[in-house]
């Protein structure tokens, strides 16, 4: 099948190679020329494992990028919104990204005599596609959804660092169509994945995909609660959680204790649930907590830091990692980013590394204010103390390097250090 894809992103550069990977012709939208010439040369625009030799091999060939709505749309069948829903001020979800693209691919189906079908992919809430989608493009192009076009949800399901492959295996793949003839369409893309098609009307589909990352986020605020008692009662909650979660009824996954999520993913669509619960008269006290137990956590390490070194005043301390997590440079909504805030406020001197994230954390913290270094043993050099915020492989082999700090204390808030010869704190254990 022929697909344009809207928004090269993260979802969109992913969803669009990976088609183009299941034998489908892509045509990747973007008003960035930076990101269209890109992804014509074959390079990624982000990094995600995978993704540089999958538009390597169909960049040119099964899939190319343009800036032109009309050019993509015109010779496809099928297109996918894949465009950032980033929160306002309040924390409710911003629209105004989506609804430009609507006009855009509107004015583009104007021109079009053909069927063709329109999928929202960007993370939306309930009734959005419906109600906010749908009369925008059929107000713009002069057409009729169910009619002249079809209208499907499609949420997409990916962890940053995994995406290719949980694109290509997913658990589950949603599909909320308006009618059968969009049904049919989203969900023949899709053919020969292994993944059970779960088909809904688009409210729900919205509602899966929040109700998925909020459900993931309360597991984790839930185990840094949980790990939070436990220290005080110096049990180990890693292993109580490895019996919890032993339990089938549980499952292992995401009750590992520490410094909290982050992500361009799970706060903004936990916020985003609650703006719409409040919409409808409704205050959500649990996804309220979720949330609040979220922006503690991280700064329970600061707690541990002063418990132990007083004040912090002129003191340099480490931080190791900037990333929300491995295996990405994304540093949306990182716990680094409000502990490194702490530190400066009061007066520490920071020293960082991240394997990936360097360059990305300066566009928040120049280097005239954080100190970046281009591996851990640097930052750690004279250093009174360290705090462990992301969880890359490469920190879990650091030995020697403590030794050169002034004071080798360690604060980890990913369970990740395992040295003698240090003064090691666990953020919760």
């Amino acid at each position: 099948m022929n697909i344009s894809v809207i928004g090269s992103g993260y979802v969109g550069t992913v969803s669009a190679a990976c088609f183009a990977e299941l034998g489908h012709h892509v045509v990747c939208i973007d008003i960035d020329p930076d990101k269209v010439d890109m992804i014509n040369r074959g390079e990624p625009p982000i990094y995600e494992d995978g993704l540089e030799e999958l538009l390597s091999n169909h960049a040119g060939r099964t899939l190319r990028a343009t800036a032109d709505y009309d050019d993509a749309v015109s010779g496809t069948d099928i297109s996918f919104i894949c465009v950032g829903t980033p929160s306002d001020d309040d924390g409710n979800i911003d629209l105004s990204i989506v609804k430009g693209a609507c006009a855009s691919l509107g004015a583009a189906l104007a021109k079009k005599d053909r069927y063709h079908v329109v999928v929202v992919k960007s993370t939306v809430v309930p009734q959005t596609t419906e109600k906010v989608v749908v009369p925008i493009i059929e107000g713009v192009s002069g057409k009729k959804a169910g009619v002249d076009f079809g209208v499907a949800m499609n949420p997409e399901f990916l962890r940053e660092g995994k995406a290719v492959y949980d694109f290509m295996h997913p658990d589950k793949i949603v599909v909320g169509a308006i009618d059968k003839r969009s049904d049919d369409a989203v969900s023949a893309l899709y053919a020969g994945l292994d993944g059970e098609t779960i088909h809904v009307d688009p409210s729900t589909a919205e509602m899966i995909k929040y109700v998925n990352n909020s459900f993931l986020a309360t597991k984790i605020s839930f185990s840094n609660e949980i790990g939070n008692i436990c220290k005080k009662l110096g049990i180990d909650t890693y292993q109580v959680m490895d019996a919890v979660g032993r339990d089938s009824r549980i499952s292992p996954y995401f009750l590992n204790s520490g410094a909290g999520f982050g992500g361009s993913c799970f706060p903004k669509d936990v916020k985003a649930l609650i703006g719409k619960a409040r919409e409808q008269g409704y205050e959500p006290v649990l996804l309220n907590s979720v949330i609040k137990v979220n922006e503690v956590q991280p700064l329970l390490m600061i707690d541990l830091l002063e418990s132990r070194l007083g004040n912090l005043g002129d003191l340099t301390i480490a931080v190791l990692g900037l990333a929300f997590k491995n295996d990405t440079d994304d540093i949306r909504e990182s716990r680094s980013i409000p502990v490194i805030q702490a530190l400066l406020e009061r007066g520490a001197v920071v020293t960082a590394y991240d394997p990936m994230a360097g360059d990305t954390m300066k566009q928040l913290f120049d280097d005239t204010i954080v100190h970046y270094c281009d591996n851990a043993a640097q930052a750690l050099e004279s250093a009174h103390g360290c705090l462990v915020m992301t969880e890359w492989d490469e920190f879990r082999s650091l030995n020697s390097e403590f030794a050169t700090m002034k004071r080798p204390l360690v604060i980890d808030g990913r369970n990740v250090i395992s040295c003698d010869g240090i003064e090691y704190v666990g953020l919760c254990w």
